[in-house]
């Protein structure tokens, strides 16, 4: 998910590692708060990978200062991963989808339908197992809220991506 926060924000601007964090944080601060441990060795392989390039300059204060900015490669693979399929693991799923939603702008139509077709898919599917779950199994009150809690959330979700696709084909 970093990769895909990072080459967000600088397909907007051209940021230090200071910078991408702080944009990181003021836009998807209520899904994410990546710390700069985790932001610094990601820059670190988008550069390797060639998606973004580092241009070294010095302050005002006279100290060394690292400005990154997206290649093309990098606006390809920015789109890559907002479209490629929803990950497997349920509790890592709803966060990302909600990250590649915020970042859909990106995307032309056709690519914004198929990707919410896949996330609408997988929640879905995430739903179904989930309630067969409570139908199947005798569970203690906290794990039954729990789990009725996460249906409805899903429910939700699907509603908003229900949304988005109704929207989509209106244009």
């Amino acid at each position: 998910m970093i990769e895909l926060l990072i080459l967000f924000e600088l397909s907007k601007k051209v940021l230090t590692m200071y910078g991408v964090s702080k944009e990181i944080r003021a836009d998807f601060s209520v899904l994410t708060t990546p710390s700069y441990g985790t932001i610094k060795p990601a820059l670190k392989r988008l550069e390797l990978g060639n998606f973004i390039k580092t241009q070294k300059s010095i302050t005002s204060g006279g100290r060394p200062s690292n400005y990154y900015s997206i290649t093309n490669e990098g606006i390809s693979e920015l789109k890559r991963l907002i479209v490629e399929p929803p990950l497997d693991n349920p509790i890592q799923f709803l966060p990302m989808a909600r990250v590649k939603l915020a970042c859909a702008d990106i995307l032309d139509n056709d690519n914004q339908m198929k990707m919410i077709e896949a996330l609408k898919r997988k929640s879905e599917s995430i739903l179904i197992d989930t309630q067969n779950l409570l139908n199947t199994k005798e569970l203690n009150f906290y794990p039954k809220m729990v789990f009725d809690n996460l249906i409805c959330e899903y429910k939700n979700f699907i509603s908003l991506l229900e949304g988005f696709e109704h929207a989509g084909r209106g244009k």
